[in-house]
């Protein structure tokens, strides 16, 4: 089933919108004569959506959804109907982006689609977790409850992106801070700097010598160091983009010293928190894998992942194929193992997704109290390097003059 949003007249002509499911455009055709109503256009929601001039400014931040979906819950469980709780959470939005978004929604939802439909046609803002999620709720009767669960889920992992963003921000502006300055000084000052320590007609020091060799090459072929970079940049860049590629790269993640094993336990507490939401939405666990797979970004996670989910269809629980997989860390199918004893599955996947939000949120404090002051140490080298060489050949000239 494809989605296809429509424009339409009615037997009194006047214009109606919205999106109907249907295998094809004929087949979406003939859905809606069927219902009386004659399409003008017709398009694949995903077509629709790119082609709109609102798409651009659809970049909807997590924390801002969250609170959306925080109020239409709260006003759905009072009792207020769906298109009137769309309206009113709308217009208190103080952006533009998610308030037409919601809007759009509100009008497809009035013309007679599921709320879930509607989502659907704005990929780029609702993710397949949260249409999956409103799904369910929507066959369950819990719509209220299941937008509750999500906006709490949206706000966590907000949360900790916040966190990794906040952590990670100094070092990497430091690092280039840093590196701009020392490029500035070894290209436009120490040029100036070592043409008067050769006016001095004197043997230079060791580490002059050094400084005045590399300030040299560096100002004579730095276009030839620039076109090094930038070629050998678009390299990797074409092979990123390929299927070998992306998977040597999504696979070396996991191995690099330091940041391997905090990528691993970031991508566990994700897919850890996400399936539990999901199969405490009362989303099927084969479903859950299947959206969670698409949600990881990594294809050497999704490739264990579509092993995992086939043992899973095969009659395998949750605990042994991730055992099987040896790419998640050991608590992970050991606590599944136990959820599945006691038949609290997704209370063991959370408590998983603490620990290891717990321990990457410890180890980001633990590497940039460690990385700053080193940080700090080799520009300090560098910077002392290049002074020692300058004031090396003047001190040796005021001791030949005394």
């Amino acid at each position: 089933m494809a989605l296809y949003e429509y424009s339409a007249l009615d037997a009194q002509g006047k214009k109606q919108r919205g999106v109907v499911e249907a295998l094809s455009q004929k087949a979406a055709s003939r859905k809606l004569r069927g219902q009386g109503l004659f399409p003008t256009k017709l398009a694949t929601a995903h077509d629709a959506a790119m082609a709109s001039p609102r798409t651009l400014f659809r970049r909807v931040s997590a924390a801002q959804l969250g609170v959306a979906t925080r109020q239409l819950a709260t006003m759905l469980a009072a009792g207020m109907p769906l298109d009137e709780a769309l309206g009113m959470v709308a217009e208190q939005q103080t952006q533009g982006a998610l308030s037409s978004v919601l809007t759009r929604v509100r009008d497809d939802v009035l013309q007679g689609s599921a709320f879930h439909v509607a989502l659907q046609v704005h990929p780029n803002v609702f993710p397949p977790i949260y249409t999956n999620m409103v799904r369910v709720g929507e066959e369950s009767g819990t719509l209220d409850k299941v937008l509750l669960q999500l906006a709490e889920f949206t706000d966590e992992q907000a949360r900790f992106n916040a966190q990794l963003k906040a952590a990670l921000t100094y070092p990497i502006l430091m690092f280039f801070v840093g590196s701009g300055v020392l490029l500035f000084l070894m290209m436009f000052v120490v040029p100036k700097i070592t043409r008067m320590l050769e006016d001095l007609e004197q043997a230079l020091p060791l580490p002059t010598l050094l400084l005045i060799t590399f300030s040299r090459f560096l100002a004579t072929y730095w276009w030839i160091l620039l076109l090094i970079t930038i070629l050998f940049a678009f390299v990797v860049k074409r092979f990123s983009l390929t299927a070998k590629g992306r998977l040597w790269f999504d696979k070396i993640k996991f191995r690099l010293p330091l940041l391997g094993p905090l990528t691993l336990h970031t991508a566990t507490a994700r897919f850890s928190r996400t399936t539990a939401t999901l199969l405490h939405s009362g989303v099927p666990l084969l479903t859950a894998l299947e959206i969670v797979q698409n949600l990881l970004g990594n294809n050497y996670l999704q490739q264990a992942l579509e092993v995992v989910r086939e043992k899973v269809t095969e009659g395998a629980g949750l605990s042994e194929p991730l055992y099987e997989a040896e790419v998640f860390p050991a608590m992970l199918p050991q606590m599944a193992a136990v959820g599945e004893r006691s038949g609290e599955l997704e209370g063991m996947l959370f408590k998983v997704a603490e620990i290891y939000e717990h321990q990457v949120q410890t180890k980001l404090n633990g590497l940039m109290a460690l990385l700053e002051p080193l940080m700090i140490l080799l520009m300090g080298t560098v910077v002392g390097f290049i002074v020692l060489a300058i004031l090396l050949p003047i001190f040796q000239a005021s001791q030949g003059i005394g």
